[in-house]
């Protein structure tokens, strides 16, 4: 699903530049830093370049969900329309939540981290949210995430002969 969506972004918004496209990317939920990554490496964008665009892209939304998504849901749930599907987003968010309740800043850190479907900075902001974990805290443990999950994303998008020449 994710190539597929990687595909439809660049080739629906193939009238843009290429860096922007990974900025947007980037800031979409599902495919975060991570397609961003995938994508900036088949456009043929350089390593460095498509790094800072898919932080910076990932990051964009991330104090937006901290501050502002738990007085939205709880608007949203008053109403008929949205209470069933925010509840059910809350819920399958919450059901990933144990390793961060547990371990709190490492755990987020390594929930953002770790490049597993239903991961990433979106759902680790949001369960923070929910949890009500500082967002000082979550913060940094989301871009301490964002820093696991660029290095792992670079080795695979860009590929373990790019590591080791740049390294060398």
């Amino acid at each position: 699903m994710t190539d597929s969506l990687i595909n439809w972004f660049t080739s629906t918004l193939s009238f843009m530049p290429k860096e922007l496209v990974v900025f947007i990317i980037s800031m979409v939920p599902i495919l975060e830093l991570r397609g961003g990554l995938v994508a900036a490496s088949l456009l043929g964008i350089g390593v460095f370049k498509a790094i800072f665009l898919c932080v910076l892209g990932n990051i964009v939304p991330i104090p937006f969900i901290l501050f502002f998504i738990t007085p939205i849901f709880n608007w949203m749930k008053k109403t008929k329309l949205f209470k069933a599907t925010v509840e059910k987003l809350e819920e399958k968010s919450m059901a990933k939540s144990e390793q961060i309740q547990k371990y709190e800043f490492w755990g987020l850190a390594l929930f953002v981290g770790v490049p597993l479907p239903g991961t990433g900075a979106w759902t680790g902001a949001l369960i923070a949210s929910l949890l009500g974990i500082k967002t000082k805290k979550a913060s940094l443990a989301i871009f301490v995430g964002l820093i696991i999950a660029t290095v792992i994303m670079t080795i695979i998008s860009y590929g373990i002969p790019w590591v080791i020449q740049t390294m060398g």
